[in-house]
């Protein structure tokens, strides 16, 4: 009789079990669909852990998007193919990114728009271990870059700038920034193109500076999305509330300056504490489209690359 009743208390104690168990996958499919659906509903914008971004990271840690009524998430990536990947497989809305990639992502047929220029811009650096102090001492050096971005072209015109050939200074492609930069912290590679605040960490290690974007007055840098406002009411109060609240992080970067988002960058770019605070004083604009010239000449150079491009296939 015992064993019976022992029988029936554990058959009972392993239905419930099941049950539960049973349950439990039932909630947690329910909760992972209402997460899916919370998520495609948000304007979500792809990031790197560059200086050009702060704005948006300002943004999120003060909570401007929920204050202003709208549900904007930052998609977080350390290289720009994978924005690239993302905003082409409309997994998100927007990316922080460059003219460059951007020209070229629109030529095979993606309905981008350029909401606003940043301050972005590049250094190319060499390894202090390679004693390259000069562009024309590049040849027969290694270089990493992105391909078709803005590294690749101003890489080019370095190569160019030197009267060097372009196939004598080998351009890798490395698309990660932090590793990027480790590898010139590990003297695996001769020179790079970095942005900030990878250049000024790598300037901090003696590192010796070839050239810098901002002499050439070249303005690469943009944020831009997907064309999906214009007929969808949501969509355009999410963008509404994106420019509101990034124009307010400007204005607070620019009041209390870059250094005091410190805890940010250093959370973000995953740069050392010192290496912010050796950052130079930056302005932070307001949304501004680009400008055209610089639009025009990544087009121009986007249209020469795929044309080298069908020449080398044929």
């Amino acid at each position: 009789m015992k064993r019976l009743v022992y029988t029936i208390i554990i058959c009972t104690f392993l239905v419930a079990c099941g049950q539960s168990y049973e349950e439990t996958k039932r909630l947690s499919r329910i909760e992972r669909q209402k997460q899916m659906k919370a998520d495609s509903a948000a304007l979500k914008i792809a990031v790197l852990p560059t200086l050009d971004c702060l704005p948006l990271f300002v943004a999120k840690d003060q909570n401007l998007f929920d204050s202003l009524g709208a549900d904007i998430r930052l998609k977080y990536f350390s290289s720009q193919i994978d924005c690239d990947t993302a905003i082409r497989n409309r997994r998100v809305e927007g990316a922080v990114t460059d003219l460059v990639r951007m020209e070229r992502i629109k030529r095979v047929g993606h309905d981008i728009f350029y909401s606003t220029a940043t301050n972005a811009y590049w250094t190319l650096v060499s390894n202090r271990n390679s004693r390259i102090k000069e562009l024309k001492q590049l040849d027969d050096k290694m270089m990493a870059m992105t391909r078709f971005s803005a590294t690749d072209m101003l890489g080019e015109y370095a190569v160019d700038s030197a009267k060097l050939e372009q196939d004598r200074v080998y351009r890798v492609q490395i698309n990660d920034v932090r590793v990027r930069l480790s590898m010139l912290q590990n003297n695996e590679m001769d020179a790079l193109l970095l942005p900030e605040p990878q250049a000024t960490e790598a300037m901090a290690e003696k590192h010796k500076v070839l050239m810098d974007s901002r002499k050439l007055d070249w303005r690469m840098g943009v944020i831009a999305f997907r064309n999906i406002i214009s007929n969808d009411s949501s969509r355009q109060h999410q963008y509404d509330v994106f420019v509101k609240a990034y124009n307010m992080a400007c204005d607070s970067i620019n009041k209390y300056g870059v250094k005091h988002y410190k805890p940010l960058l250093t959370k973000y770019c995953q740069v050392k504490a010192s290496t912010v605070d050796k950052l130079s004083p930056m302005k932070y604009n307001h949304i501004a489209a680009p400008r055209e010239k610089d639009v025009e000449r990544a087009k121009k150079w986007v249209e020469k690359k795929e044309k080298e491009l069908k020449g080398i296939r044929s």
